[in-house]
């Protein structure tokens, strides 16, 4: 397994980590507001489970290969290791915290590559920790969410020398802002996403800077401040950097970066104003704010400010253009002498396409679907109109601003679907009907230009009829929908807006849950997992295709719901591109389950190398599979509201 974890630029709120930590002590210090986000670079490894020891091996810059490091997976052992301090120390550290609280065996990590600079500012101890952390978590599915992987690499790096801050771990987000929020010992992480992309530059002052002397000065001036100096600190890390920070996330997920560029500046002045005189041997900066105000620099960039404790250590600009993100390294490089790293945020990938597998047989339909496809039974709509259930599914997705429609249909059953949405029925039929219908003939056919078929050859389950549309949909997330399935939202949001938004929010992999009776749960994949958002979002960590009673009890049980309840699949998935190649193992090997390829150990597979969310829809799923659903359907679609 090869895994990748970025660097931890902190854009606004410096110190505000470990001064929101002083709430504990005093209630009238302000929380800590921090905006961070993960870097470019960072340490790539490959892993793999070991059964007695924890194996280390790393690449040095000149590419010479160190190690293998060997540690006997011993508590004992790792804690010394961890505290004797240095590059390895800190892999130990998070070993010691994993067997301290997990059941688990050894770990082989080769540290194959690292672009990340190190002892800048930009958390490359924290990245290793991280790495270690989602490498046991991974290997050995210990089911931790990303915060839960960030704790547990935070108390592996505080078992070491080190004494990080509490934000450090914030790149087992990725290369994405994230809103950290300190309150005392809590902390609260909001994810947040840029609308376009913004280009960001990064200095390698490559001056010295006493950060362990800053950190004691301005820690002097808590919990409680005795003088005007001390005063002025708690107001700069606790209501000015409020205001910044809060100002700073809208104007970021909003791409405004004139704006935001503006409001570094604004900052830096607070900064110099407020925490210099504290300390002011190491943060007047003079190297600073000369790269701050390079005249030349001043027509590719919105604004500029320190990073992280400040001082001659790192700069940061945010510049105009990619062009001009350009420009600025080689301005820095040329005219002083300074490393420089791309730093670039960009929106996530849109779902633009959605998948629906109609290719099965409906067997518990026959012999209606001898005559017809039971996604071609009617439906009636709320308005009235009579729709074959593929339509008012095909109309969910593109009403939900998709671009792209794929069906999995039989070869044999193509012309069927294919007539249905791209011929017109003849002119003596169309003249016949009303208005409203013509109209409706007429938005068919628009629909049918956005609806592609792909055939499956051969019915081998549902796993393998989304392996079909591979080819179609590349590498790019998707919306799984199922052909014998319709969705009712509650209120204007469809059920598949709900699921994209959730998407664009988290940039994760999301299916739709909904709560299930226990007595219905053998009919169901059903999920377990930690809420991220309490009764809305839910981080899944185990799915199981049809569960027994027995095994849900024991494992499948989720916080908040009621006795006796679950939570089961809704039948709507966002899912990466990655699922392909999972899909294409098991197809490979003949991995199949109950004599098919499914789908739900996919996902699994999925979950535990990129993580899944779960989202409770607000909305109602119909079942059309068997009769007596497909009969319930009829009495209650056409219905308002759920």
């Amino acid at each position: 397994m090869k895994l990748f974890v970025p660097g931890r630029i902190c854009i606004f709120g410096e110190h505000s980590d470990w001064a929101g930590g002083y709430r504990r002590i005093n209630a009238d210090v302000e929380k800590g507001y921090t905006l961070i986000t993960g870097t470019d670079q960072g340490i790539y490894a490959e892993v793999e489970p070991h059964p007695t020891s924890l194996v280390l091996t790393s690449t040095s810059e000149a590419g010479e290969k160190i190690g293998p490091y060997e540690i006997p997976m011993e508590a004992t052992t790792l804690l010394e290791e961890a505290q004797k301090g240095g590059f390895w120390s800190y892999i130990a550290g998070v070993a010691y915290q994993v067997l301290t609280n997990y059941h688990v065996r050894g770990l082989v990590i080769n540290n194959y590559k690292t672009d990340l600079p190190v002892k800048k500012g930009l958390s490359s101890s924290a990245a290793i920790c991280v790495l270690a952390a989602r490498a046991f978590n991974r290997i050995y599915d210990l089911k931790l969410t990303v915060r839960g992987e960030m704790e547990l690499a935070y108390m592996g790096e505080i078992t070491t020398p080190s004494r990080c801050g509490r934000m450090d771990q914030g790149c087992a987000f990725g290369n994405r802002p994230v809103l950290m929020i300190f309150d005392g010992d809590r902390l609260d992480t909001i994810e947040l996403q840029v609308e376009d992309e913004m280009h960001f530059v990064v200095v390698d002052l490559g001056a010295e800077k006493d950060t362990m002397e800053i950190l004691n000065r301005l820690n002097r001036c808590y919990p409680f401040a005795e003088n005007d100096l001390e005063r002025g600190v708690q107001e700069l890390l606790g209501p000015i950097n409020k205001r910044v920070t809060q100002q700073a996330v809208e104007l970021l997920t909003n791409s405004q970066g004139e704006e935001l560029g503006k409001l570094m500046g604004e900052a830096q002045s607070f900064f110099d104003h407020y925490a210099t005189p504290v300390c002011p041997e190491e943060l007047t900066s003079p190297v600073l704010h000369k790269v701050l105000e390079h005249p030349p620099l001043k027509p590719h960039i919105w604004g500029g400010k320190g990073v992280g404790s400040q001082g001659d250590g790192t700069a940061q600009f945010i510049a105009k253009s990619l062009a001009d993100q350009q420009a600025v390294i080689e301005i820095l490089e040329r005219d002083l002498g300074v490393e420089c790293l791309e730093l670039t945020l960009r929106p996530g990938q849109p779902v633009r396409k959605a998948v629906i597998p109609a290719a099965g047989f409906g067997t518990r339909l026959f012999p209606a679907t001898k005559a017809t496809k039971k996604e071609l039974f009617p439906i009636i709509d709320q308005d009235g109109i009579a729709k074959p259930a593929i339509l008012l599914i095909v109309e969910e997705a593109l009403d939900a601003g998709l671009e792209e429609v794929i069906i999995i249909v039989q070869e044999d059953d193509l012309d069927e679907f294919h007539s249905f949405f791209n011929a017109q029925v003849s002119i003596e039929n169309y003249n016949k009907l009303p208005p409203h219908f013509q109209e409706y003939a007429q938005r068919l056919l628009e629909i049918g230009r956005r609806v592609t078929f792909i055939t499956q050859q051969t019915q081998q389950g549902f796993g393998h009829a989304v392996h079909c549309a591979r080819e179609a949909i590349g590498d790019e997330p998707f919306l799984l929908m199922l052909g014998d399935h319709l969705y009712r939202a509650a209120d204007g949001n469809s059920c598949a807006k709900q699921l994209l938004d959730a998407y664009k929010m988290h940039g994760m992999n999301v299916l739709g849950l909904r709560r299930t009776p226990e007595k219905q749960i053998a009919n169901f994949g059903t999920v377990a997992g930690v809420w991220i958002e309490e009764e809305r979002l839910l981080n899944v960590t185990e799915f199981v295709e049809k569960p027994t009673i027995d095994y849900a009890r024991s494992n499948l049980l989720v916080p908040g719901l009621a006795a006796g309840e679950y939570l089961t699949v809704f039948g709507l998935y966002i899912i990466k591109p990655q699922l392909f190649d999972y899909l294409e193992e098991h197809i490979e090997n003949n991995v199949r389950e109950r004599g098919e390829f499914q789908l739900t150990s996919a996902l699994d597979c999925l979950r535990r190398d990129d993580g899944f969310t779960g989202l409770i829809m607000e909305g109602r799923r119909y079942d059309i599979g068997l009769p007596q659903y497909y009969l319930d359907t009829l009495k209650t679609f056409v219905k308002k509201g759920i």
